[in-house]
């Protein structure tokens, strides 16, 4: 539980002191939990639930085991990111520092959570059902469904959203694969 509580803290806090304040987007459901909050001003912890109950009906009939890793670590970081927001307006940095220290800062709640076996959103698990169905790579499915979702957001929020929203994931992705390397862990285990 302490790993959950970790990762969300630091996912929570890219989300809120770094990317939310300068209008940046994260990819999968969280990006579009954002896009509904710039646009809408609905919640975003609330929209990710919100968005990924199709998915995890689905993980109910084909994976019922994902489901009960994903499901804690989905509602954790999801109010975690709701309970954090009047951090907003704690600090203002140039929008370029924010992408990148918001995407490490993501990619370091993520890549924490994804150690332990635990995801944060249905998107990952979207990708794992249709890897199942064609075959397709895990990643690149991924990384399809995060370049449709900061492109959304390009289009409808602003083309400064868009890349600042690539630096971003750019550093989460790496932050991520940098945490959940073997390298990493012996490096830690030393």
């Amino acid at each position: 539980m302490k790993i959950i509580f970790s990762g969300s803290i630091l996912l929570s806090l890219g989300i809120n002191l770094f990317l939310a304040p300068n209008q940046i987007l994260d990819g999968g459901f969280i990006g579009l939990s954002l896009i509904l909050y710039y646009l809408y001003n609905l919640t975003p912890g609330l929209m990710i639930i919100i968005l990924s109950i199709p998915v995890f009906i689905i993980a109910w009939f084909k994976n019922r085991a994902y489901l009960y890793n994903s499901i804690h670590g989905l509602i954790i970081s999801s109010l975690m990111i709701d309970l954090f927001k009047p951090l907003r307006v704690l600090m203002r940095m140039d929008a370029m520092f924010s992408a990148i220290i918001g995407g490490i800062l993501i990619g370091l709640g993520i890549g924490i959570m994804l150690r332990a076996g635990i995801s944060t959103c249905g998107s990952d698990l979207l990708a794992l059902f249709i890897n199942g169905k064609t075959g397709l790579n895990v990643g690149l499915l991924i990384f399809i469904f995060d370049s449709f979702v900061i492109t959304l957001g390009g289009l409808l929020l602003s083309a400064n959203t868009f890349l600042l929203s690539i630096v971003a994931i750019f550093f989460a992705g790496m932050t991520t694969s940098l945490v959940t390397s073997r390298t990493f862990t012996r490096t830690l285990a030393s």
